[in-house]
């Protein structure tokens, strides 16, 4: 058996070099087929930046405060895509103003959209008669859990539609959907 000194480096054998290059194309192409799988399980974040997501109407346009204030008056709860696409409510308050908050119209027991009934002045889940008042929150189960809400601003005649994170007014609890 010889001795390498200590300026000499041993070559690579065929067979490790192999083993190398068969070990590393399969470790990459395994990441790259694990990627999607795992960006699917990860939480999808809030959408929007500081300035909120801009709300859009039922054919994808983005909503603007005069444009939407024209044809909604005092009192109305009409649907919009909010965050992340889910239907959320803009509610034209009394003074005829757009309000600081929407509600997320995704009924807290079985996820199904749940319409206002401008009749009984509350939201009515049709699925299995959850109610919920004229601010999302529930007066009458099977929901565990109130409407989740939503920051409403408009900065320059574009309404925009952002994540609460603080304490729900209506409970005064932390929100459950943050």
């Amino acid at each position: 058996m010889t001795q390498l000194s200590s300026n000499e480096v041993p070559s690579m054998g065929r067979r490790q070099f192999m083993n190398l290059l068969t070990f590393g194309t399969a470790t990459g192409v395994a990441l790259g087929a694990l990627y999607p799988v795992a960006n699917y399980f990860m939480p999808l974040r809030a959408g929007g930046g500081g300035g909120g997501t801009s709300a859009k109407d039922e054919l994808g346009n983005p909503v603007t405060k005069t444009g939407w204030l024209a044809s909604h008056q005092a009192g109305d709860r009409s649907l919009v895509q909010g965050l992340k696409g889910d239907p959320t409510y803009l509610i034209v308050n009394s003074e005829g103003e757009i309000g600081e908050f929407g509600l997320n119209a995704i009924c807290t027991h079985l996820g199904c959209v749940v319409p206002w009934d401008s009749g009984a002045n509350k939201f009515i889940c049709p699925c299995h008669g959850s109610q919920y008042d004229t601010n999302g929150k529930v007066v009458r189960g099977p929901a565990p859990l109130s409407l989740a809400l939503a920051h409403v601003d408009v900065d320059d005649d574009a309404v925009l539609v952002k994540q609460w994170s603080e304490t729900d007014f209506r409970t005064n609890e932390n929100p459950w959907w943050a």
